[in-house]
């Protein structure tokens, strides 16, 4: 078994939040500082009423939040690993002409959203144009404009070479995207944008741990995924629509290949931040992941991002 330590500091500032797509394109800083969460648990006492569902979820006081991680997030941890950036593993936009169904174009929202983290955390400055152009491109098709207006893409090309503030534009427009989404009653698009971000953040992951001498901390964090699938296959589920039928059984198929993955977890007293009142759990994670319970995930991810993409 390969057996990898991770060291998690999970504040529900930034790990309970509602489900929106933002999240997964620009919800969190390489270094885990942006505040990302649509809610926060402001009082920690309150914490002792939270329980947790069959899938993951954590419902407090009759909401659910799911605690899904950031494709900026994995690119950082990959970067940080010492793989070198790689284009080929990037979703052609040639390919965009092809999603013409509002299921299609929301899953490659998410797809090119994650793709666009990637190039920007690597600071791939003509990339980073190409795929802020083609989210652009899908969301019009959505039917969502006004996140990436005018003023938008030159605020883009105005800051191509200071990374957190391209981050930060980045976060905005998906902010006023996912509100929109909410706000027209249209939350499974958004949870499919979602699906699409996620699952090409882990396919990126695990295309890279192929190609990285020292994948450790790749492989770890691949790993942790087990409980993010579980929470994405209940929020996807809650939506009740036929759009995400398809999508979920896919994802379910991934979950029986992650059953395999061990994940033991060993709790320390959690901190408060006096100022804020918000609660950071310090937990300390151990990853058991053979090689060929890798390479399953690797393939069955690759499935389904073929499906996605093609």
């Amino acid at each position: 078994m390969i057996q990898k330590v991770n060291n998690i500091g999970m504040s529900f500032g930034r790990a309970a939040v509602a489900a929106t797509f933002l999240f997964y394109i620009g919800g969190c800083t390489p270094e885990g500082e942006q505040e990302v969460a649509a809610e926060k648990i402001q009082d920690p006492t309150e914490e002792a009423d939270a329980t947790t569902d069959n899938d993951g979820a954590i419902n407090k006081s009759g909401k659910v939040f799911y605690t899904i991680p950031s494709p900026l997030e994995l690119t950082s941890i990959i970067k940080k690993a010492g793989a070198k950036y790689d284009n080929s593993v990037l979703n052609s936009t040639k390919n965009i002409s092809n999603y013409v169904t509002e299921t299609s174009q929301a899953l490659n929202l998410g797809v090119y959203g994650a793709d666009l983290s990637y190039a920007s955390i690597f600071e791939q400055t003509q990339e980073t144009i190409v795929y802020f152009a083609a989210a652009h491109k899908l969301a019009d098709a959505l039917g969502i404009t006004a996140a990436f207006g005018e003023s938008t893409i030159e605020r883009v090309q105005n800051n191509l070479n200071n990374r957190d503030s391209l981050v930060a534009i980045i976060s905005d427009s998906y902010w006023e995207t996912d509100a929109y989404l909410k706000e027209n009653k249209r939350s499974s698009i958004s949870g499919l944008v979602v699906a699409g971000g996620w699952l090409e953040g882990l396919y990126i992951s695990t295309k890279l741990a192929q190609k990285t001498e020292n994948n450790e901390g790749i492989v770890s964090r691949i790993g942790e995924q087990k409980l993010t699938l579980s929470n994405l296959i209940a929020m996807l589920r809650s939506f009740e629509d036929p759009e995400v039928t398809e999508v979920v059984a896919d994802l379910k198929e991934l979950k029986d290949v992650f059953a395999d993955v061990e994940i033991t977890y060993t709790r320390q007293a959690p901190t408060t931040d006096p100022e804020t009142k918000v609660m950071t759990l310090n937990t300390t994670s151990t990853i058991n992941i053979s090689a060929e319970v890798l390479a399953s995930i690797t393939e069955k991810v690759d499935d389904i991002r073929t499906k996605i993409v093609n």
